[in-house]
């Protein structure tokens, strides 16, 4: 059990027998009232999305996650293959399990695998991942104002917003 202010976007929690990941946590402090987590929580089986208020001293429940370091391998169509690093063996995991995550990886990729009895849940991604930038705009003479950015595509399909020198 930790307080409703130790959630992170991720975690896995039980509320009444039930799985849900947070996937989105806010901090309310409104006035001289006392501040309230706001979070949307998906259920691991049924799949919808739902606002739920905690208090800042509300007790949650996290669910114990077995973690295991796993190799990204390649993708056929909507399934994405992992390999387990020490056991050889390989599992497939379809979008729904990964929520976007594969915007961010590459062949070769190490990942944690989070499983919640022997059922794969969620990719928990590296801190930093190093990806190229495969086509972006041509810098405008001229441009010197600060926070100056330019869109860029990286080489899994990615658009962001990169600062002018990148080419």
């Amino acid at each position: 059990m930790i307080e409703a202010v130790q959630l992170k976007k991720g975690n896995v929690i039980h509320i009444d027998g039930k799985m849900f990941r947070v996937v989105d946590i806010h901090l309310l402090t409104p006035g001289n009232k006392r501040s309230i987590i706001q979070t949307k929580l998906k259920n691991m089986k049924a799949g919808n999305v739902f606002d739920r208020r905690f208090r800042s001293n509300d007790k949650v429940e996290v669910a114990f996650l077995d973690q295991v370091k796993m190799e990204y391998l390649y993708s056929a169509g909507h399934e994405h293959v992992f390999m387990n690093e020490k056991t050889l063996d390989q599992i497939s995991l379809s979008d729904e399990i990964l929520e976007g995550t594969m915007s961010f990886l590459v062949p070769n990729t190490e990942v944690m695998v989070q499983f919640y009895d022997n059922n794969p849940i969620s990719v928990e991604l590296p801190t930093t991942v190093n990806l190229k930038v495969v086509k972006t705009d041509a810098i405008v003479k001229g441009q010197t104002a600060t926070n100056q950015y330019k869109p860029a595509i990286l080489e899994t399909g990615l658009n962001v917003q990169v600062p002018p020198f990148i080419k």
